[in-house]
């Protein structure tokens, strides 16, 4: 017989899932996890109506963007959103207010009814005091309208300004969308789409997917005035780097090579702060640029006749900035490979003369070791000279007083005949303290080579 599973909160609050036979212990971010999946849903567009939509650069502002939304909420009497939400859908009355934060920007999306195409009246029920005091920077600023028919050549004119439009039909040919991809008068952009034979819901995943590619399209391009500046830096630097390879042939002596090798370190710093300060940029920008062609395959573009398709219009204009980007990035990479292979060859040339200079120096104490064996040997001669002659002074003493004593001694004779004895006494006595010490300063030594384990 099977048992559902049922599942009860702990007391952590997370939801356990628990049977007759089976009680488990659930994962802390499970529901959140599934929740993920269901986060940032599409609208619901029933009919025309119109949609404005900002993108605002969060900076130090993400605690802030979240109070300015349950600032509209409290004006309005509605429920506000939890301290850590990411999104928020509700219905205003006038108007729904959509709000979702990513990681460095928040969306804005306001979906109203009964405006006149790209009027004011759009943003009539919106406090004009609170959408002025919006956290972030603006960087997309989009008003999109939605039809149920066809507007003509006089319609999009108008509406436009005259600019030039691109277009296409959409979503199987069940829609249609211009736009211009430039600012108008009123400071925004503008889209239009006309709802042929989609539902509601077909609508809404539309009019996402057109929002969120004005907003990326913009968000890869913040990287492209980066990549403009770095142009003329990196070019200074891929000079300075060409010169100093071209200095490593001429190096004389050891002070050129310190002063290349604390050149050679201050390019490398140079190049690495550029590259913390920009990886994340042009890496986000790469992201946003991957997004953009996604958000193009999934409207299934069919184009229009003497008019250019949004796909073909962004890859003509977007994709060569993208590249710039990527271009700076690599030049980026390939300087910091360079510099680095640069250093470890100068660090070469400079180990190879530490070498010879080590090994002239080891020469020289070769030399002085011999001289010092030398000096000492002709030390302990005379040492045992010295040593001799006051041993044979004492014992002169010693036979003369043997002679004063009675005794028949000849000591000039004696002097003789104790003279090689004497001495050879001596210098065994000599060999054998210079013998125990070099064995004590051997012993010593190895004792050093050997790992404390083993002593």
């Amino acid at each position: 017989m099977k048992h559902a599973l049922q599942e009860v909160s702990n007391e952590n609050g997370n939801p356990e899932i628990s049977a007759p036979a089976v009680s488990l212990r659930v994962h802390s971010l499970r529901s959140s996890l599934y929740e993920e999946l269901h986060n940032r849903p599409s609208p619901i567009i029933d009919g025309a109506c119109q949609i404005t939509h900002f993108t605002v650069m969060l900076g130090d502002a993400r605690d802030e963007v979240i109070e300015h939304v349950k600032d509209l909420c409290r004006r309005y009497s509605v429920p506000v959103p939890n301290e850590g939400s990411s999104c928020l859908y509700l219905d205003f009355g006038g108007f729904e207010l959509r709000w979702e934060r990513h990681l460095e920007f928040a969306n804005f999306t306001f979906i109203s009814k009964g405006a006149a195409p790209f009027s004011d009246d759009a943003l009539a029920f919106i406090p004009k005091d609170w959408l002025a005091a919006m956290p972030g920077e603006l960087v997309v600023a989009v008003n999109l309208e939605v039809t149920q028919a066809a507007p003509d050549e006089a319609d999009l004119h108008r509406w436009f300004e005259g600019q030039r439009v691109a277009g296409s039909e959409v979503a199987d040919a069940k829609a249609l969308v211009w736009t211009a991809f430039k600012l108008h008068s009123d400071g925004f952009g503008r889209i239009v789409v006309c709802n042929r034979q989609l539902n509601s819901y077909q609508c809404g995943r539309l009019i996402q997917r057109l929002c969120e590619l004005e907003t990326y399209r913009l968000m890869s391009l913040l990287a492209l005035p980066v990549a403009r500046d770095m142009g003329p830096e990196l070019a200074r630097i891929e000079d300075a780097l060409a010169t100093l390879n071209q200095s490593i042939s001429d190096i004389d002596a050891d002070r050129d090579e310190r002063e290349l090798l604390q050149e050679l370190s201050q390019l490398a710093a140079e190049v690495e702060r550029h590259r913390s300060d920009t990886n994340f940029r042009f890496s986000a920008s790469v992201a946003y640029h991957d997004l953009v062609r996604d958000r193009l395959i999934q409207l299934r573009e069919s184009p229009l006749d003497g008019m250019q398709s949004m796909q073909e219009f962004l890859e003509r204009r977007l994709t060569p900035g993208i590249k710039t980007c990527n271009s700076v990035r690599d030049r980026l990479e390939d300087l910091s490979r360079r510099i680095h292979r640069t250093t470890s060859l100068l660090r070469t040339r400079v180990d190879l003369s530490i070498q010879e200079q080590n090994q002239h120096l080891l020469s020289s104490m070769n030399r002085r070791s011999q001289l010092q064996l030398r000096l000492q040997q002709t030390v302990e001669g005379l040492s045992v000279v010295a040593i001799g002659y006051y041993l044979l002074a004492l014992l002169e003493i010693v036979f003369a007083g043997v002679r004063e004593a009675g005794f028949p001694l000849n000591v000039t004779l004696a002097k003789g005949i104790a003279l090689p004895v004497v001495l050879g006494v001596v210098w065994l006595g000599v060999h054998s303290v210079r013998t125990q010490i070099t064995k004590r300063n051997r012993y010593a030594a190895e004792m050093r080579q050997k790992p404390d384990a083993e002593r």
